[in-house]
């Protein structure tokens, strides 16, 4: 028989083993939902860009914080939210994973993995939302960021730290010029984060398969919000593409960003503020959109050596309609952007691929970012070129020239045909100063215009065989003295005369 003692004892062990495991949590009710948004009431303490959770496991954003009820932008599906259900405050603000986890990856912007290569094994997080580094923290733009695209290196060069704007019509080739980017960054250590908005699933798998085939998915994060992604999806993708490459720059790594377009992620963010019933402003867009896009693009920066020397370069994209630069969302990004590669149709319909219209194209800050080599050789090359562009209009119309006119068109024409460059086909920055040299030192002209690009293979092809160590040697010494500048215009020279024959 239990004495009285004992049972007292196990009970008073029993109690002590207990604790309660009530729990507070911030929940609220939707009220209605519909078109990728809900409104709830209860979050008095919701903050703004909040994540809460609905009971699906559905994860939405707070969007909009009014006196009596929140708004939430769903991150998903909202068939499975009704009326009445329960709204979990998660008390984080929105964020993605980051880090080496990523490189090689396919994920939406909340870093779930699309590639089916299982989840993505990080235990390191940013927000999407940051404030970029200030004034003091920044150096100047000052190392280059080659493209591997000639036309881009010589005359409208890009930094690292730089924010470059990719505009023109649709179809003229401005992802063409991301990807041949990506590729020519292969043994340069840049991350670089693709980052697809509200684009068509078959042009995002092709992308992807482009990068695979040609071995650049190893050091390349694709972060795709398509089309068939809901609004919201498409609103933070660019922001989570910027925090991914944001833990590059903020450990001394470099990191190169990609935003495939701007002009789609201004719509989804018109579409969201237009359900919240925010004022709509110009083009229906509301007041902020301006802010929208800045905040973005000023989170690019090469930081001081001191804190590591890091750099975010980013490169947006805008397509125009009908080649309409003064828009509302074009003007707005050329104004926040160092610059911009203007793409045409009318040039891209001519075959001069890529499209780049020399006098519309403009980089502010990539002239201190060229290396000595390049400046020697493409100095002038754009001035050449916009004076040829002026000529031949004007050439049109007259029949007799003086010899200097026919020999500065002759000359262009030549310049204008080297520039040309097949797509995945990137040159390292040796190979483009010989074949601007072999230009500029008029070793061209004589040629006719058919035969200069097979030219240009063949003399790549001859160098690379008896005369390797010139390339070797503009790629150490990154500046053409005159001892090399003689020993490259002879070994031209040299393959001219077997090419004539």
């Amino acid at each position: 028989m239990l004495k009285p003692e004992e049972v007292t004892s196990a009970i008073q062990k029993e109690i002590q083993k207990y604790e309660t495991k009530l729990r507070m949590e911030s929940v609220g009710y939707v009220l209605q939902v519909g078109d990728g948004i809900a409104r709830a009431y209860g979050l008095e303490k919701a903050m703004a860009g909040e994540l809460v959770e609905f009971p699906d496991e559905t994860k939405g954003m707070v969007f909009n914080l009014e006196l009596d009820n929140v708004g939430i932008v769903i991150l998903g599906s909202d068939l499975k939210i009704k009326e009445g259900d329960v709204v979990k405050r998660t008390g984080r603000i929105i964020q993605t994973p980051v880090g080496k986890a990523l490189w090689g990856r396919v994920v939406n912007p909340l870093g779930e993995p699309l590639d089916g290569k299982g989840p993505v094994a990080t235990d390191k997080f940013r927000p999407i939302e940051t404030v970029p580094p200030s004034v003091i923290r920044r150096q100047p733009v000052k190392e280059p960021l080659q493209t591997g695209i000639k036309a881009i290196d010589s005359m409208i060069p890009i930094g690292r730290g730089q924010r470059e704007l990719i505009i023109g019509d649709r179809q003229t080739g401005k992802t063409a010029i991301l990807i041949d980017t990506i590729l020519n960054q292969k043994k340069t250590g840049v991350h670089s984060i693709y980052v697809a908005i509200g684009q068509k699933l078959s042009s995002v798998v092709a992308v992807v398969e482009t990068l695979e085939k040609h071995g650049a998915l190893d050091y390349t994060t694709v972060v795709v919000a398509s089309s068939e992604d809901p609004a919201p999806l498409q609103y933070i993708a660019p922001y989570a593409g910027c925090a991914i490459g944001e833990e590059d720059l903020y450990n001394g790594g470099h990191a190169l960003v990609m935003y495939d377009d701007l002009s789609k992620h201004a719509q989804a963010y018109r579409q969201l503020s237009l359900l919240l019933q925010r004022p709509p402003g110009r083009e229906a867009y509301p007041g902020d959109v301006f802010y929208l896009h800045s905040r973005l693009l000023e989170r690019a920066a090469k930081l001081r050596d001191n804190l590591g020397g890091g750099s975010l370069t980013a490169l947006p994209v805008i397509e125009t309609q009908l080649g309409d630069i003064s828009a509302y969302i074009p003007t707005n990004v050329i104004s926040i952007t160092d610059g911009q590669i203007y793409l045409e149709s009318d040039l891209f319909y001519a075959g001069i691929r890529p499209a780049i219209n020399v006098g519309l194209s403009v980089s502010r800050v990539g002239g201190n970012a060229q290396t000595k080599v390049m400046k020697q050789v493409a100095g002038m090359l754009r001035l050449s070129l916009a004076q040829y562009r002026e000529l031949a209009a004007f050439s049109q119309l007259s029949t007799d020239l003086d010899k200097a006119t026919q020999d500065q068109l002759t000359r262009g024409e030549r310049m204008t045909e080297i520039l040309k460059q097949d797509i995945l086909d990137p040159f390292p920055l040796a190979r483009q100063v010989i074949v601007i040299f072999s230009g500029n030192e008029g070793l061209l002209d004589n040629l006719p215009l058919a035969q200069v690009k097979a030219f240009e293979k063949g003399l790549l092809a001859f160098l690379d065989q008896k005369y390797a160590a010139i390339e070797h040697e503009i790629d150490s010494k990154k500046v053409l003295d005159d001892a090399l500048k003689s020993k490259l215009k002879s070994a031209i020279v040299e393959f001219k005369n077997q090419f004539k024959k």
